[in-house]
């Protein structure tokens, strides 16, 4: 199972979550978080005042699925996500246990 975690522009969530709507998913999880990346260099321009205000709000879209069908999803989510600017966003793939095999179950 993989894990593929999104964190996009706001307006592209609702993109991303139409073109997952008959994805093969586990499960899906959105939330709204705040981040910093470095093509503006704002970690230089706030360097000596509070972080805070170099947050930018970003939504991170986490969706669960079966090793086979990870390519599709990623596939899908950068078909809705990519506008061709910088700042689209990343998407992240990692390796997930059910806790049905941590735990023993079916």
């Amino acid at each position: 199972m993989k894990q593929v975690v999104a964190i996009v522009k706001p307006f592209l969530a609702e993109r991303i979550l139409e073109g997952l709507r008959r994805a093969p998913l586990e499960a899906v999880h959105v939330r709204e978080v705040k981040g910093v990346g470095r093509q503006k260099s704002y970690l230089d321009e706030y360097a000596e005042s509070e972080y805070a205000e170099a947050f930018l709000p970003k939504v991170e879209i986490t969706a669960w699925v079966d090793d086979a069908r990870a390519e599709e999803v990623i596939r899908k989510m950068v078909e809705a996500a990519r506008t061709g600017r910088m700042g689209d966003g990343k998407i992240f793939v990692l390796s997930a246990q059910s806790y049905e095999t941590v735990l023993g179950g079916k």
